[in-house]
């Protein structure tokens, strides 16, 4: 028998203290209320006092209510039943069908031992010319999207997640828009990619504790299935939601606030959930892309502060288009190497040729004189956001590789370029100059 607790001390928002003995952090309670019973998680042990967030909130609970203690953490059923299924922050059924509860595992658990960790080798191919040839995700890898509220940044994780060569996809949604989950839903369903998803979605209207608990379900069953060989994509929007939950919690429990209010442990907690991206010796990997939107367009601001300092590089999405200055995978070296000759210098030479562009166009917008070749670039920089940048594109990496060729042969002569003899006369498409073009034209 479980010892019933009939006394709350306390109530501040969804926050409730009862003194208990024998409980640990993060273990769960059932609060049983006027309103009918709710899970809550302890959050802060300090004695015999014993704070509680209750997932359904704080509305409609007394100080006569009673606490029972469960005497374990969350946990989350684990099976290939999971897989085209939705479920809320606390693994429940969103989408109407069967709950589960066979196999259960327990969440947050330790990040993988890093003597157990393998160097990152594989490619994962997304289909998108300005991840798969400029800045290549690697499996296993972790990487933020830097953005800011309007951008498009859901619709390109749909798309990673629809066309990203990987066994299965796991989304984890923090204070989604309705809007937002539907259109998730529908497009993965639209392009068949259903049947390899999980979602496991917070909406803004959901409890608060339920936005901590979507990362941590998530990965806890994107490692089951990791251990047992599959390769999985998590993909997170938006770790500034998940931040903000974090805030507001710490503000309900009066914790001395650090940057802009944050919690002093913020990095901590991001990184502990960021860390569980791993390749298994002999088994399956975990690779996270996570959506962090930036207020005001800040990168100064907390939470892509310190995200930036654990992450391996970061996408920076602006004017729905990934911009390839600021945008950095700093594992793509090890896997694009191993694509096709060109791939290196063709990533670093567009990317060079796009900055003269930029300068190109600053001289135009102050209405310094055009020279012939600030006239080659800036018909260059149009085709290469247009037939590049431009997040409808969607070839493969060696299509996306011919492309850049192309733009390359339509725009200069070969030795303006930058790129070597070698490469020039395997790659540059035969009988193309500028020369030839701008005749053609």
């Amino acid at each position: 028998m479980r010892k019933v607790y009939s006394k709350i001390e306390s109530i501040a928002g969804n926050v409730i203290t009862v003194t208990a003995e024998d409980v640990r952090y993060g273990h769960l309670a059932m609060v049983t209320s006027s309103h009918g019973k709710s899970l809550a998680e302890v959050i802060r042990l300090n004695g015999s006092q014993v704070s509680l967030q209750v997932f359904a909130g704080g509305r409609g609970v007394s100080t006569g209510d009673e606490v029972v203690f469960l005497g374990s953490p969350m946990q989350v059923s684990f099976s290939d039943n999971l897989l085209g299924r939705i479920f809320d922050g606390s693994g429940n059924p969103r989408d109407k069908g069967p709950g589960l509860e066979e196999n259960l595992i327990e969440i947050r658990g330790p990040s993988v031992n890093p003597a157990m960790r393998i160097i990152p080798r594989n490619m994962i191919r997304t289909g998108i010319p300005m991840i798969d040839v400029f800045n290549t995700l690697v499996e296993s890898q972790k990487l933020p999207i830097f953005s800011v509220s309007g951008e498009p940044y859901n619709e390109l994780l749909a798309r990673v997640a629809m066309q990203a060569e990987v066994d299965m996809i796991i989304l984890g949604g923090m204070g989604l828009k309705y809007d937002d989950y539907l259109s998730f839903r529908e497009v993965l369903e639209e392009g068949g990619a259903m049947s390899r998803t999980i979602f496991f979605v917070h909406t803004a209207s959901d409890p608060v504790v339920e936005c901590l608990l979507v990362p941590d379900v998530a990965l806890a069953v994107a490692e089951r299935f990791a251990l047992n060989g599959k390769k999985v994509l998590v993909l997170l929007t938006d770790m500034t939601n998940f931040s903000d939950s974090l805030k507001e919690i710490a503000i309900t429990m009066e914790q001395v606030p650090s940057n802009r209010g944050y919690p002093g442990d913020l990095y901590s907690q991001l990184a502990s959930r960021y860390e569980k991206a791993v390749d298994f010796e002999g088994a399956g990997s975990i690779t996270i892309l996570g959506v962090t939107t930036m207020p005001g367009d800040d990168v100064t601001h907390p939470v892509p502060d310190n995200t930036g300092y654990i992450t391996e590089g970061q996408y920076y999405l602006r004017n729905g288009r990934i911009e390839p200055f600021g945008s950095l995978s700093r594992l793509k070296q090890l896997v694009n190497s191993d694509t096709r000759e060109d791939h290196r210098a063709i990533m670093d030479g567009m990317v060079t040729l796009y900055a003269n562009y930029k300068e190109s166009l600053e001289k135009k917008s102050m209405g310094f004189r055009m020279s012939d070749w600030d006239q080659k670039l800036l018909r260059y920089g149009e085709m290469f956001e247009s037939s590049m940048m431009d997040l409808s594109v969607n070839i493969p990496l060696e299509q996306a590789l011919d492309r850049g060729w192309e733009i390359l042969a339509e725009c200069f002569e070969p030795a303006e370029t930058g790129l070597r003899t070698e490469l020039i006369n395997r790659f540059w498409p035969k009988g193309r100059t500028a020369a030839a073009n701008e005749e053609s034209a």
